[in-house]
């Protein structure tokens, strides 16, 4: 390849080569010369590979913006999720709280540190179950609260919500047995004198004796700490950001008392199991009429209350919330488009200001995808991009830069595409948003892009 150029535009600019695109980078052939187009193409694409390099290596923490997305994203990838992945994962993560929970008996245990300290430090060790859950990838209900974003911007169906929740609710049950059994024959409640397992009984009767109103509240505040600590994970980039993203809030909810359903999962239980033994019994100073609720009954009893807690403290105060805060300009057209049924129940002049609030918005997201889309089929070999596709990306791609020409492709398709050489079939498809008849031209596209395209260009009237 031979190239000259020059800073200004008087200097000649000569390219022997024409261009063959072989994947994401064109490849550069001989024999054509004066191809401005694929000089432009070519540093397009480079700052284009330049831009993801820079965002891959920033150090920076991600911002609540993108928190919020990412956090959206991971809600419908979890309701997606097969059934033996979600109940083996449910599991794990049963197992890795309760080892949390394990070391905050042990930890706890005769520390003569005071009331404070000790709480302080069982918040501590208890993290290990997050982090685990976190890092190691598992998944746990309380913190699954968060697919309620997805299930508000209508991308996940409430139906699996409902099924991601069972799934994992249970196996995260299945799985904090499974490691009571374990460490009941591991014998380590008999350390320091049967010390560990009074511990143990004391923390698990204290839960059973509270009252419904109490286990509510502190479930409630409990898994606003827990969301809150996943969210601040999806801020993290390193293992290290995430682990410290864990430790303050979740050591925080510990230390206050509040209850986790999950983490209740291994306490009472284990709790259950020292009745049987009249060593402990006497460790721990306590008399078999006190330890009357301390039943399964009374394990089902601290559950109901607290795990109805946690969905209210995750799913409304932590996703609702945030959703409201960061995403319901851009989602509102998504979540009317997949909820007609909401036009039955919120009045009309609500939907003309909804209509007025985002006839100017559009999302990263969609304008990411809609840019990616013009990118990829621009690198297609000219042969295989037709006039067709040409005029349908120029319209997609003034569509996600021009907020006004949006408004009015949907408002007036004949007269915003009069300057575009479209047949009536594609005019047709842009004005109707036949998203099918689109796509059999562009190839699939991704959600939101597909839900955004379809409200749209329906000219939906609210």
């Amino acid at each position: 390849m031979e190239l000259k150029t020059g800073k200004n535009n008087h200097e000649a600019v000569t390219i022997s080569s024409k261009v063959k695109y072989v994947g994401e980078e064109p490849e550069v052939l001989e024999e054509e010369t004066g191809n401005h187009q694929a000089i432009n193409e070519r540093i397009a694409w480079l700052e284009n590979v330049v831009s993801k390099i820079s965002g891959a290596v920033t150090s920076d923490a991600h911002p609540p913006q993108g928190i919020a997305q990412k956090a959206e994203a991971a809600g419908v990838v979890k309701g997606k999720l097969n059934t033996l992945s979600t109940v083996l994962l449910g599991m794990l993560a049963g197992v890795f709280i309760g080892l949390g929970a394990m070391l905050y008996t042990v930890v706890t245990t005769n520390t003569g540190l005071g009331f404070g300290l000790t709480k302080l430090l069982g918040g501590i060790v208890f993290c290990l179950g997050l982090i685990l859950t976190v890092v190691a990838g598992a998944e746990l209900f309380t913190g699954n609260s968060l697919i309620v974003m997805s299930w508000i911007s209508g991308r996940t169906k409430f139906t699996r919500l409902l099924r991601n929740w069972g799934l994992v609710y249970f196996a995260n049950l299945v799985g904090s047995l499974s490691l009571v059994g374990l460490m009941y024959f591991t014998s380590q409640w008999a350390f320091s004198n049967n010390a560990v397992g009074a511990n143990a009984l004391l923390i698990a009767n204290s839960k059973v004796n509270l009252g419904f109103g109490e286990a509510l509240v502190r479930g409630i505040l409990c898994n606003a700490l827990v969301c809150l600590a996943i969210w601040l994970c999806f801020s993290a980039r390193t293992v290290v950001d995430k682990i410290m993203a864990i430790v303050f809030p979740i050591t925080a909810f510990v230390a206050a008392g509040f209850e986790h359903s999950i983490a209740n999962m291994y306490f009472i239980p284990m709790g259950i199991l020292m009745t049987g033994q009249p060593a402990v019994t006497e460790a721990a100073g306590v008399t078999a009429g006190s330890l009357s609720n301390l039943t399964w009954t009374g394990f089902m009893g601290n559950l109901i209350p607290v795990t109805i807690g946690n969905v209210i403290g995750g799913g409304i105060l932590i996703a609702a919330v945030y959703w409201l805060a960061y995403m319901r300009g851009e989602r509102t057209v998504e979540v009317m488009s997949t909820r007609p049924w909401l036009k039955r129940v919120v009045p009309n002049f609500v939907y003309s200001r909804l209509e007025s609030s985002v006839s100017g918005t559009l999302s990263d997201t969609v304008r990411a995808q809609l840019e990616e889309l013009v990118r990829a089929r621009l690198e297609q070999p000219p042969a295989l991009l037709d006039e067709g596709k040409k005029a349908l990306l120029t319209v997609l791609t003034r569509a996600s830069e021009d907020n006004d020409f949006m408004a009015r492709l949907s408002q007036n398709p004949d007269e915003a595409l009069q300057e575009y050489e479209l047949t009536n079939e594609e005019k047709a498809a842009l004005a109707s948003g036949d998203v099918k008849w689109i796509e059999s031209k562009l190839g699939t596209l991704e959600e939101p892009l597909r839900t955004w395209l379809n409200a749209r260009l329906a000219q939906e009237k609210w």
